[in-house]
């Protein structure tokens, strides 16, 4: 029945967001309720929901405790996210006429005996706070607080108002508990000065505690001689508490009264979304695009750098059997995509995370339109439940898609697996925490229909959907691996401390997690104080930045682990953004133990079930999309000579050569064309430990009085022939651009001094060898020029990848510890 009714809602929810597409509204959120105006007189239904603490976390049902109750309790109709969040909307025994002020009204009179007494002693203890309803707003008790920076008071809203309080009798020191019993009603109102009609937009209230007397016996027509309207005798203040204690008698009263307000229907809820400080928000965004912008700038390194120094290197080798020998991530190309062990399991989180991050995709989109406003109670669980289910369609499909990558053959074990592991993991979870709601008698407790409910969605549902989406993508042809991998695995070196996977996996992990926190605070304040969370907006550019954040931190990570020759890429690819979740629990466990005042076990336990049941979703999210992009990039690097690759290396070769074209000054100083003094002061030396590209400019500064700078061939530089040089320059500010590759010589104009050493000589570094296929086909390049003359010649390509390990490596893990610390 219970489902039947949340199906129904849904329905109308549909067709009223529906309508509201055709005919358009005026309204900033579509909380699928349409507005109801009222004439003087008409009756308002006040309603009242559950008890909640932010002390224990357990909601009860208002009349759980021994309150006056109508005649008729009647249960509103609730949605499945209401039930899943212990909402218990029910009918209350206040009687509101509209724009009808009405002071000292009576609501009943309550004996407490022991149990009564007790029951509302702990509640007051655990501080629960009261939440009623009208007219689709909460009940908010308004709080005057002063800004240091601004002078003015400013009003602030709690959701609901607290059942009592606790104190002690002036000159006693004995705690007594206090109850709220007398309740100031305020109704806010925008009326049409058109039709008179009014729409209410606020719902305020002011609680007292007022031991209340009268004279005689009690009676339906008793006037209490504490608040009388006739005698003008009001409440204003709770001078005389209401004790609470076994054979107290408690009379609730209550006054309403309406104002008048500026305030439009349509921006009725500003002043419960508008409690935040956006500059927080700002400043959350603006942090998180400095990780990325800084991240972002590694990988342009490792591009830029890295990839073009190894294909330089390639193309500079001097002889055919160092051309035969790979160095680097070009080395396990034959292993790359070998497939990983248990590749089953990485099949099914890689499904899952794509159904996850399909349903937060499209939760913020709606979200952000104001389908899921705060105004549609449970209408953002609701809707990620039901995204979850329907999106087990891309998850089958993403499961078996890689599972047949792998040349693997029965697909419907993947789409069971793929079905069933996550969901039965968190239903688990579920089950427990559930189960020690109901040993504690709260309304937060899922009944049996509720869970009825979620099961069909699981079983009726969600899993055909996911063998569906399994089906098709095994249909489709499997992707083909770029290189063909090795029948025989190769060895993996041993690693450089910085590169243990333990080590590397937990690094990766902290950029995305602090690209997210400081909205992970807001988050979890609006989950655990029970506080509204409408700004989506800044959510969803917070979770673009946490997508680009973990696809980066991956591929940096991932090309390092190349490099130093580990080709075991596929979990830890996965793992690395992945372990995310790993802080954002750590996270939750410090928010616990500085911001809550949780001290029952029960409480603590269900905070980190929870807590427990996010993580565990927000890890296969994050990894999913490292996963992607390591594997995007991997096949992009090793791919042939593709129309693909060609334009991703002509793109960083171009890059790298205008980063590289710079002018060196010659000797590295302005007076350094001279006589040496000594050998080791030697333009030989100088040039020896620097390497020149094309496009480079060299630059002499020297007395052009005096001195001169001869361009010349190799046996004029040898014999100091200062006759017939190829070019001469004699201004004193030379400047000779380096347009091709291969040696350039240099003497002075005077014989005597390029005798006496004045003289250089220069190797410019080929852009491009004789490199005619891919990466991975054995051709060899050009052999560089031979000198014999023992002048300073290009470094030489060791082939050896320890060497470019360990600097790839280290260069990686002070740039990431610098990321870390900014």
């Amino acid at each position: 029945m219970e489902f039947y009714r949340s199906s129904r809602r849904l329905q109308i929810l549909g067709s009223v967001i529906l309508l509201l597409f055709i005919h358009g509204a005026y309204s900033f959120y579509l909380p699928g309720v349409a507005p109801q105006d009222f004439e003087k007189g008409d009756e308002l239904k006040v309603k009242v929901n559950k008890l909640t603490s932010i002390k224990t976390q357990l909601p009860y049902s208002y009349y759980s405790l021994p309150f006056c109750r109508p005649k008729k309790i009647v249960d509103s109709t609730e949605n499945l996210g209401e039930v899943l969040r212990g909402d218990r909307i029910e009918n209350a025994p206040y009687s509101f006429k509209m724009r009808e002020a009405q002071m000292c009204n009576i609501l009943g009179r309550v004996t407490l005996d022991a149990k009564s007494a007790k029951a509302f002693k702990e509640k007051i203890d655990d501080e629960y706070r009261v939440n009623m309803i009208l007219d689709n707003l909460p009940l908010v008790v308004p709080i005057e607080r002063i800004d240091p920076g601004q002078g003015s008071p400013s009003v602030v809203y709690q959701l609901g108002y607290h059942v009592g309080l606790k104190g002690q009798y002036e000159g006693s020191k004995e705690q007594k508990y206090f109850m709220h019993n007398h309740l100031a009603f305020t109704v806010r109102y925008h009326r049409d000065m058109q039709t008179d009609a009014a729409r209410i937009v606020g719902f305020e209230v002011k609680p007292y505690s007022v031991k209340h007397e009268y004279e005689g016996q009690w009676s339906e027509k008793t006037r209490l001689t504490t608040c009388d309207p006739h005698t003008k005798r009001l409440v204003v203040s709770s001078a005389t508490p209401q004790e609470v204690e076994n054979k107290k008698e408690i009379i609730f009263t209550y006054d309403v009264d309406f104002q008048e307000s500026e305030v439009k229907w349509a921006s009725r809820w500003d002043a419960y979304l508008l409690m935040s400080d956006n500059q927080i928000h700002w400043f959350s965004i603006v942090n998180s695009l400095m990780i990325v912008l800084f991240l972002s700038g590694m990988v342009a390194m490792i591009m830029l750098r890295t990839l073009y120094r190894d294909i330089s290197r390639y193309n500079e080798l001097e002889t055919q059997e160092e051309a035969q020998e790979e160095t680097g991530w070009k080395l396990v190309h034959g292993d790359v995509f070998r497939p990983p062990t248990n590749s089953d399991l990485l099949c099914v989180y890689v499904g899952t995370g794509v159904q996850c991050l399909g349903m937060v995709l499209v939760t913020m989109i709606f979200a952000m339109l104001g389908f899921l406003s705060p105004s549609n109670r449970g209408g953002l669980m609701t809707a990620m439940l039901l995204l979850w289910v329907f999106m087990g369609l891309f998850a089958g499909y993403a499961s078996s898609r890689l599972y047949k990558m792998f040349k693997g053959t029965e697909w419907k074990r993947i789409a069971f697996r793929t079905a069933f592991l996550f969901p039965a993991v968190v239903s688990a979870i579920f089950f427990v925490l559930n189960a020690l709601i109901w040993g504690q008698k709260s309304s937060g407790a899922v009944p049996f229909g509720t869970m009825f409910a979620l099961i069909f969605l699981w079983f009726g549902i969600s899993v055909p959907l996911v063998f569906v989406g399994a089906y098709l993508g095994f249909k489709k042809p499997p992707l083909d691996d770029p290189v063909k991998t090795n029948k025989i695995p190769r060895q993996i070196p041993e690693q450089a401390w910085y590169m243990n996977p333990v080590f590397s996996i937990l690094i990766g992990g902290i950029l995305p997690f602090g690209a997210v926190f400081i909205e992970l605070f807001f988050i979890l304040t609006s989950i655990w104080l029970n506080q509204f969370y409408y700004i989506f907006g800044f959510l969803f550019l917070v979770f673009v930045i946490l997508m680009v954040t973990c696809a980066e931190i991956t591929i940096v990570l991932c090309y390092f682990q190349l490099c130093s020759e580990d080709y075991l890429w596929w979990w830890r690819s996965y793992l690395t953004s992945g372990s995310s979740a790993v802080y954002l629990f750590l996270y939750a466990a410090f928010y616990f133990f500085t911001k809550l005042q949780i001290t029952k076990l029960v409480s603590a336990m269900l905070y980190f079930g929870y807590m427990l049941i996010a993580s565990y979703a927000f890890f296969v999210l994050t990894g999913t999309i490292g996963f992607y992009a390591c594997l995007w990039f991997t096949r992009l690097i090793y791919s042939s000579r593709t129309l693909i690759e060609a334009t991703f290396l002509f793109f960083f070769f171009f890059l790298a050569n205008f980063a590289c074209c710079k002018e060196i000054l010659v000797g590295g100083k302005t007076s350094a064309w001279k006589i040496p003094s000594s050998p080791s002061e030697s333009l030989y030396k100088w040039a020896e430990s620097l390497r020149f590209h094309v496009g480079d400019s060299l630059v002499w500064k020297y007395d052009g009085e005096k001195d001169s700078v001869l361009q010349v061939t190799k046996d004029a530089y040898i014999n100091c022939n200062t006759t017939n040089p190829a070019a001469n320059y004699s201004n004193g500010d030379t400047k000779v651009k380096l347009e091709r590759s291969g040696p350039y010589f240099f003497i002075s104009g005077s014989k005597s001094n390029c005798v006496e050493g004045e003289k250089l000589h220069i190797v410019v570094m080929s852009t491009r060898g004789g490199h005619t296929g891919g990466f991975f086909t054995g051709s060899a390049p050009s052999p560089a020029p031979s000198l014999a003359l023992g002048a300073p010649a290009v470094a030489p390509a060791t082939g050896a990848a320890s060497s470019l390990t360990r600097q790839v490596g280290v260069l990686g893990f002070v740039g990431l510890l610098g990321i870390v610390l900014l």
